[in-house]
């Protein structure tokens, strides 16, 4: 079983991968832009500000999918004791620090002709910040400590932390009067998006996501080349 987590056997397909995926997300980047900039309409209300909404809302999925992912492993590695757990949500981490950071300055640059404001204190703006903080604070944390138990344990408790933070940001809209609307996509009920702004954002969520995956495998390989240049054998 172990034989399968050898760092060359590993690093022997992810350190191919990142060539194909670069050329998926150029591709799908493209007709992503394409649909978002030049074949999608503008909202009546919002005119041509509302494409900032296909840069925005996919950012914004991706970095809670990714705490979440980060979460989820980062419990299980530490209750059965399994290293390569850590060290993808390690990996995963800068993007989906970028991600949240993006999420942030898009909002308020589309707050400002929506709003009239570049900053409110809003429900879902203030909780998505402090998801900026945990995420900020998981790297730093990767950084102070130096062994490998004590940065297990460490990272484990800020990620279960802030998970906390995951359905307050989903919720927000719903459970306060806040400037944001409410949810537009629903995979249980009817969705109120219409399908010509529906596809721009479904797109540029696969290409989001496919730049996501791009950062993890630079990342992890980094990661498995100090492995090996430590003369481990295993993960």
């Amino acid at each position: 079983m172990f034989k399968y987590f050898e760092p060359n056997k590993i690093f022997s397909i992810t350190s191919k991968a990142p060539k194909y995926v670069l050329f998926l997300f150029i591709i799908i980047l493209t007709v992503g832009l394409i649909e978002a900039l030049i074949l999608s309409p503008e909202d009546y209300k919002q005119s041509h500000s509302v494409r900032i909404m296909y840069v925005h809302v996919p950012a914004a999925w991706i970095c809670l999918g990714i705490f979440s992912m980060i979460t989820f492993l980062s419990v299980i590695g530490y209750v059965f004791k399994i290293r390569n757990f850590f060290l993808i949500s390690k990996s995963l981490a800068p993007s989906g620090f970028v991600f949240s950071v993006i999420a942030l300055v898009t909002g308020s640059i589309w707050g400002k002709p929506t709003w009239g404001t570049w900053w409110a204190w809003d429900a879902r703006i203030t909780s998505m910040l402090i998801l900026s903080l945990f995420y900020f604070i998981y790297l730093i944390a990767w950084r102070i400590y130096d062994n490998d138990d004590k940065a297990f344990k460490i990272t484990t408790i800020i990620t279960v932390a802030g998970i906390i933070n995951v359905p307050i940001i989903k919720y927000s809209v719903d459970w306060w009067n806040t400037l944001h609307q409410q949810a537009s996509i629903n995979i249980l009920s009817k969705s109120s998006i219409h399908v010509s702004m529906l596809y721009p954002l479904l797109i540029m969520t696969a290409a989001f996501t496919l730049f996501s995956l791009l950062i993890f495998l630079m990342k992890y390989n980094t990661e498995l080349i100090k492995i090996k240049n430590k003369g481990l054998d295993r993960l």
